[in-house]
């Protein structure tokens, strides 16, 4: 790989762990918003996306930016359609779940996906693995798999969770767009639908936004927290699709691990969910196999510098 190359992977990883520290913490946000039925909360989530991604494009590549990026591009279109229903259900169920008092098994689910992710990125990116990576996902496949076992049911919200963004990921990885762009286009397409069915909300009696006090659980500050959670909801996504053009695949999906940890440690320490010994022995497995890939990955890193070195002498 080039310096280039190099330093481009490099800013993808950091972009990377940054992301899923914001998705992370994310439960406490939401948890703000707990008065508010979960199904408003995703549509104020896509429409102010949707406005400041798309202010944002206006300013930087003009008023023919959505034609701009589909132009040449005849799979794209359907691309980011896809992956913008696919996102937009991730997060429905999301925010419910978190606001319904399940943030451990959001957090199950987050810990499936990453395995999810190499899975894909072996059998279809052809996508190769190095002994310890190897090793690494086999420490974290039996730490899910206990904490699935332990769990004690059917982890339909883990699981369903886990799936919608795994394909999400892969979308944006083979959807040669810009990151921001291309989330652009995805909240685009489902603006005006979300937009009328917000408007029938509120003539309906059902929505409350600017109500100021008047609708179920909504005030000035939940009000304000809905504007911006277009903000919240689009940096960590411009960061993602960033980050997962730029490193591998089997990468994204240990450094993932960041964001169900801090999910877990806030269901448990924060909102009181239930966490006992054997939890600890799964949660365990996923801390042990994220030292081995870190290990691995710098152990590798060093050999490439020197490779370099040693071409340049």
């Amino acid at each position: 790989m080039s310096a280039a190359g190099r330093a481009e992977a490099a800013r993808g990883t950091w972009v990377a762990v940054g992301t899923f520290v914001l998705w992370g913490v994310a439960p406490l946000y939401w948890h703000l918003l707990k008065a508010v039925p979960s199904l408003q909360i995703v549509l104020h989530r896509v429409v102010w996306s949707a406005l400041m991604v798309g202010a944002f494009l206006f300013w930087r590549d003009g008023r023919h930016w959505f034609r701009a990026v589909l132009a040449g591009h005849p799979r794209l279109w359907w691309m980011l359609l896809l992956s913008g229903v696919l996102i937009s259900c991730n997060w429905g169920l999301y925010i419910w779940a978190v606001n319904a008092g399940h943030v451990v098994e959001t957090a199950l689910g987050y810990f499936i996906n990453p395995l999810l992710n190499v899975v894909i990125g072996v059998l279809f990116l052809r996508e190769r693995l190095r002994p310890l990576q190897w090793a690494s996902v086999a420490i974290a496949f039996a730490g899910v798999l206990w904490l699935t076992v332990q769990y004690g049911s059917f982890p339909w919200i883990a699981l369903t969770l886990a799936l919608s963004f795994g394909i999400y990921g892969v979308l944006r990885k083979l959807a040669h767009v810009d990151s921001v762009a291309g989330l652009g286009v995805e909240s685009a397409y489902l603006f005006l639908p979300v937009l009328g069915w917000l408007l029938w909300s509120e003539f309906h009696g059902t929505g409350g936004f600017l109500a100021l006090g008047d609708g179920p659980g909504y005030g000035m500050t939940a009000n304000l927290l809905l504007v911006l959670s277009g903000l919240v909801t689009a940096l960590p996504l411009v960061g993602f699709a960033y980050a997962v053009r730029r490193i591998s695949l089997t990468s994204v999906g240990i450094l993932q691990y960041i964001a169900p940890t801090l999910q877990f440690l806030i269901g448990v320490f924060v909102f009181a969910e239930p966490f006992d010994r054997s939890r600890l022995v799964g949660f365990a497995c996923i801390w042990l196999a994220l030292a081995v890939f870190v290990v691995d990955g710098l152990r590798n890193s060093r050999r490439m510098r020197e490779a370099a070195l040693a071409e340049l002498a």
